[in-house]
């Protein structure tokens, strides 16, 4: 075993006492001054060894930084200090990385809260921030968390892919690279639907990397997730609040203020709150092309959620549809399978109000887990809107 796997958490609470003594930064070259101080009998290249791990646990995330810097791993999930999950693409599935005891998990989960400006203690024992980079960040504490701490990280993509890359990947049919296209060169209003983990993010992203270069795009998100392939892209993000409870700024002020912006397309990187009267209100004046995202299990179940959230943030229901009918156009919904975890587009559908003055979506086309495409009632009118 390596000198850097034989790291006791005595060592570890040593070296620490050690370095906030001395009031000095936990470097690596501070790290390893204070381990050698405390070991002198490591040489040279133990030293290093050791300092590398201790930095990972005092100023890093602990042994999930090599699950962390992979580049197919999109989740990893902490329940308790046995058990490490990750998502890589093919589903969850459980690591061999461990914790020494559930106070290692509980320090690096307060470390992590602590770098985003967030409080994560007995009397606050549960946080949601965001990590620098765009790391999404959920913890909760015992005894809320009665397994032991539990810590969620989210990692932002490392990459755009293009509308190719996931055909390659087939998570869209090639049949649906056309129809995709045309949409978003005819500035359809749309929404890209799913549950949590199905790609929503990656699907558009790729869309609008497909946006006129000439357009302007303003990108309203909680943490700067989408990455399109783009000329004029501008980047505006929410802010929680402060230990005290105040500066914090949220996804519907900043809708507010995109729309002083000039956009050619706005952008809600997730539409899951009061925020949806401020965008749909926006679609209905003239801000063609707008699209985000939000979860739903079905194509069927998006409009019944927006009127979940309209009615929420104080429209009526009546007013909820007059304003979807006019302001969105398309629905574009993935699913993810169970089986291996491949996220694929299962549906595109139209919105269209009936004649009992509500909204409803209307499947335009199908794909089966194969590829193969069934053309449903609102194909034709698809078609009709993208020539």
């Amino acid at each position: 075993m390596s000198a850097a796997e034989e790291v006791s958490p005595e060592l570890v609470e040593a070296v620490r006492v050690r370095l906030a003594r001395a009031g000095v930064e936990p470097t690596a070259a501070q790290v390893a001054v204070a381990l050698r101080a405390e070991r002198s009998v490591y040489g040279d290249a133990e030293i290093l060894a050791v300092a590398r791990a201790l930095c990972a646990d005092l100023i890093g995330a602990g042994p999930l930084e090599p699950l962390l810097a992979r580049s197919d791993v999109t989740d990893v999930l902490v329940n308790g200090p046995r058990e490490v999950w990750i998502d890589d693409g093919g589903g969850l599935r459980r690591t061999s990385v461990t914790f020494t005891d559930d106070g290692a998990v509980r320090r690096l989960a307060q470390r992590l809260a602590a770098a985003a400006g967030r409080r994560l203690d007995d009397a606050s024992p549960y946080v949601d921030a965001r990590l620098a980079g765009g790391v999404r960040l959920h913890a909760v504490l015992p005894p809320i968390a009665s397994g032991g701490t539990c810590v969620s990280l989210r990692l932002p993509p490392r990459r755009t892919f293009t509308l190719s890359d996931l055909v390659s990947a087939g998570t869209i049919a090639p049949a649906a690279v056309t129809v995709l296209t045309a949409m978003v060169e005819a500035r359809l209003a749309f929404l890209v639907t799913g549950g949590t983990g199905t790609g929503k993010t990656t699907l558009l992203s790729a869309l609008l990397s497909q946006a006129d270069p000439a357009e302007r795009l303003l990108l309203v998100e909680d943490s700067a997730e989408l990455r399109p392939l783009h000329p004029h892209v501008v980047r505006l993000e929410t802010r929680p609040a402060n230990l005290e409870g105040a500066g914090g700024v949220g996804l519907r002020d900043l809708v507010r203020q995109a729309l002083r912006m000039r956009p050619d397309r706005l952008v809600v990187g997730e539409v899951r709150g009061a925020e949806v009267v401020d965008l749909l209100a926006a679609l209905n004046t003239g801000h063609e092309g707008g699209c985000g995202t939000l979860h739903a299990n079905a194509a069927a179940d998006v409009p019944p959620r927006l009127e979940a959230l309209g009615c929420a943030a104080g429209l009526t229901r009546d007013a909820v549809h007059s304003q979807l009918a006019a302001a969105l156009d398309v629905v574009v919904h993935l699913t993810r399978a169970r089986a291996d975890g491949r996220r694929r587009v299962a549906e595109i559908c139209l919105l269209a109000r009936t004649p009992s003055g509500f909204v409803e979506s209307v499947p335009a086309l199908t794909f089966a887990p194969n590829g193969t495409s069934h053309a449903g009632p609102g194909y034709e009118t698809l078609l009709r809107r993208t020539s």
